[in-house]
This record gives C-alpha cells, sequence and structure tokens, in this order.
C-alpha cells in the first residue's frame, strides 16, 4: 500500500473508495461494502443521490461560498425557514455551523450569553450524562461521557456534572414503566440541588443514544420529567439530536416521538447526509432576542451558512420527505431491529437489542443474566467490526461502559435501506458473529 501522509487516530489503513450508491461503497480492488452505518450515523438518504447532486451542481453554477458578515444567500435563508417549520413551535431561530461538535459549542455559547444577557452570571454548568458523546471540541468534549477521549485533556477544560445515563437494561428495570423513567431523570433533581440550582445553566441529553450508549431508547416518562425537572429551576434543555435527527427514528427529530419541547436543539450528520459539511442549531426566539438584545452572540465559524452546503441540506430534507425514508425508517428499521433480536436465540452472548427505527444497536455480554461484559482483553468491540468489515459489511463500535469496557455495535444502513438488504445485513453479520465466537473461544 502506497505510504499515506495523512494521519488520523490510528495507524490503521483502510482501502482506497472508488465510488459510492445507495447503500454500498466500492473500493479501488472492486471490492463491495454494505454500508451498514451510513458512515458515522451519517448518510441517511445513502450516497450519490441524483436529486441532491443536481441541486449542487446548480448552486455551484450561482455561488459556492458568501461570508455570512458579507452577504445573506437565498440557501440559508431557504434553509432557516424550512428547519423553523420542522422544529417544535417556539423554536424559531437557527445558527448553522459545519458538524456535530460545533453545534453543541454554539449551543453551550449561546446559553451562557443568555444567562449573562439575563443578569444570571452565576449559571454557568452545564450538567450532562455518563456515558454520552456530544462531540470533540473541547466546549463538547466537557459535556461528553466517554473516559478515552476525555480524560486526557481534562487539563484544557472545565470538566462538566454528569448524572447516570438511563441504561435500565443493565439495572434489570422495566423500560416500559413510566417509574424507571421518573427514578432515572430524578437523579438531574438531585444532581441540580447539589450543585447549587444557581449555578446550573442547562442540561444536554441525546434523545435516543448515539455512539457512547448505542442507540439508548429512554424509558417511559423519562423525557416528559426531564422537561418539568428543567422548567422547575429555570434550566436550560438542549437536545443534542446530531444522530437522531434527521429521520432516523421515523420524525425528522427523535424527541417529537414523546412531544418534548426543548429550548434548543442540535442537528448535524444525516441533515447534511454526507454530501457537505453541515450543522444547525435551532433555538427558541425568546433566547435569540434576549441575547441580541444585549449587544451580540460572539461566536461564529468561516463556513457558517455555506450556500453550497444550505443547497445540499435542503434537497436532502426534500429527498426525506418526498420519498417518503421517514415511514421506511419505521418498517424496514423495524424488521432490522427484529431480525437483530432474533440473533439473540443463535448467540449467548448477545444481551440487549435496541434502537428505534434505522437506529439499532446490540451489546456483547459474557453472562445475560448478570449483564457482565466479555472480558476487555478481547476487544470485542474492534475485533467483531474489522470480521465484519472483511466480510463487506460495515458496522460502527464502541466500548459500552464509558470506553474502558463493555462492547457495543450500532447497526444504522441509510433510510433507503430494503428488506432484501436487511437479509443481506444480517446474514453477513451472522458470518461475522460466527467467526468472532469460534476465534475467541466462546
Amino acid at each position: 500500500m502506497k505510504p499515506s501522509r495523512l494521519f488520523y487516530g490510528t495507524r490503521r489503513r483502510r482501502p482506497q473508495l472508488a465510488r459510492a450508491e445507495g447503500v454500498y461503497i466500492w473500493d479501488t480492488e472492486g471490492r463491495c461494502y454494505l454500508d451498514g452505518s451510513s458512515g458515522a450515523m451519517v448518510c441517511n438518504i445513502g450516497h450519490s443521490n441524483p436529486a441532491v447532486l443536481a441541486a449542487m451542481r446548480a448552486q455551484m453554477e450561482v455561488a459556492t461560498f458568501g461570508y455570512r458578515l458579507h452577504f445573506e444567500t437565498e440557501p440559508s435563508e431557504r434553509l432557516a425557514d424550512r428547519l423553523a417549520g420542522i422544529a417544535p413551535e417556539g423554536l424559531g431561530r437557527v445558527f448553522f455551523v459545519s458538524g456535530g461538535s460545533e453545534a453543541v459549542e454554539s449551543a453551550m455559547k449561546l446559553a451562557r450569553s443568555h444567562a449573562l444577557a439575563k443578569g444570571e452570571a452565576q449559571r454557568w454548568k452545564v450538567i450532562s450524562r455518563f456515558p454520552a458523546y456530544h462531540g470533540c471540541t473541547l466546549g463538547a468534549l466537557s459535556v461528553t461521557g466517554y473516559t478515552p477521549m476525555t480524560a486526557p485533556f481534562e487539563p484544557l477544560m472545565a470538566q462538566m456534572p454528569k448524572i447516570p445515563a438511563p441504561r435500565a437494561y443493565l439495572d434489570g428495570l422495566d423500560i416500559d414503566d413510566p417509574a424507571t423513567g421518573h427514578h432515572y431523570a430524578d437523579m438531574l433533581e438531585d444532581r441540580i440541588r447539589a450543585e447549587g440550582p444557581e449555578t446550573v445553566l442547562a442540561f444536554i441529553v441525546e434523545p435516543v443514544g448515539g455512539a457512547s450508549t448505542g442507540a439508548l431508547v429512554p424509558p417511559a416518562g423519562y423525557m416528559e420529567r426531564i422537561r418539568e425537572i428543567c422548567d422547575r429551576y429555570g434550566v436550560l434543555l438542549i437536545h443534542d439530536e446530531v444522530i437522531s435527527g434527521g429521520g432516523r427514528t421515523g420524525r425528522f427529530l427523535a424527541a417529537d416521538h414523546w412531544g418534548v419541547v426543548p429550548d434548543m436543539l442540535t442537528i448535524s450528520k444525516g441533515f447534511g447526509s454526507g454530501y457537505m459539511p453541515l450543522g444547525a442549531l435551532i433555538a427558541k426566539d425568546e433566547i435569540v432576542e434576549t441575547v441580541l438584545d444585549a449587544g451580540n452572540y460572539l461566536h461564529g465559524f468561516t463556513y457558517a451558512g455555506n450556500p453550497l452546503a444550505c443547497a445540499a441540506g435542503l434537497a436532502v430534507i426534500d429527498e426525506i420527505e418526498g420519498q417518503g425514508m421517514m415511514a421506511n425508517s419505521v418498517t424496514v428499521g423495524g424488521l432490522l431491529g427484529k431480525r437483530l433480536s432474533a440473533l439473540m436465540q443463535r448467540y449467548e452472548i448477545i444481551g440487549d437489542v435496541r434502537g428505534m427505527g434505522m437506529l439499532q444497536a446490540f451489546e456483547l455480554v459474557a453472562d445475560r443474566a448478570t449483564m457482565a461484559p466479555l472480558p476487555k482483553a478481547l476487544n470485542a468491540y474492534d475485533r467483531l467490526a474489522e470480521i465484519a468489515y472483511d466480510n463487506g459489511l460495515i458496522i460502527y463500535a464502541r466500548r459500552s461502559r464509558g470506553g474502558h469496557d463493555g462492547d457495543h455495535f450500532l447497526v444504522a444502513p441509510p433510510m433507503i435501506t430494503t428488506e432484501a438488504q436487511v437479509d443481506e445485513i444480517i446474514d453477513k453479520l451472522t458470518r461475522s458473529l460466527d467467526r468472532f465466537v469460534e476465534e475467541a473461544g466462546l
């Protein structure tokens, strides 16, 4: 393999991409891969969508860049209007960014600016959950609960308070019982009181979990109770929809399943579907007006509201809505979840299957009764993903217990996936699990 001057997280090399179409990617050696995780849960509408490419070509003929301090652009204005129409009532102001970490950073800084504008300078703590993933910039890392990613950089940031994520499956609690949801949500109230309510600025939560919790669905009553607690103490509620947004769960915003309205929400990944770097912070009108009335929101990025990215984003939403992709996420995603659950009969090491729509995950354990993780030395999260890759299936793996132990795998193919392609995913995954079990002597 030709030497590369690029560097990322490790020395591991990958084949060179030749082309991508629909749910498939080919390398330059002619091998085909089924993109079973949509990249990093990004390519919601699939690869090389002709309508999106056409919209991007049309915008290229007009302008590829217009700096936000010099010009307003038609695509960014239209996309802001579109998002305000999709978001819950009252969230009518949009701030564009290039990705999820930037969106979370923007939300935290807007929340702080709002507190300052209201004369509440003592509010600065943003409570989050453990485990959780909210991004890799220092601000976003401060609310991320994934120890290997955060610990090395703690001297560079103010680590924020955490409460346990509602992992009812590990605690032996009934996810369908509202008492379970209230049990976990009340931990937020306890933490607010412990920190001092006057110091707490916001609570940030993934409505359906992403990388660090593996498609964790909240217990009944959880999301509603969280909203009540935030209101009780004047704490802003931020929904991180970077992974769960964009239609993958069957609603454009996952929190809509519970009818809970946040004060702000962040969105990226599937929103731009990988065609251009694109993300957004959507906030309540009152919050933005209060900040702007006080002077200025001193924050921004060079590519905010880029017209080419916004043209792509508009076309992506058109395709999601026009092609019925959210409905497909419900039906075919539901089938995918059932097929994954059926694997529990064949493999005792699958301890849990969870998710919504086309955002599914399974977790491996040593003992299903106790939910004890597999031995750490097996590196199951990495090894099974590599075996699947060799078998032409891409899945997304992480440590499930905060970064050091446990193994979960996200199976989140594009929203255009068919029932036949679900069969293909399960076939490749079964062959991969068979090989892993044999290798590991399980």
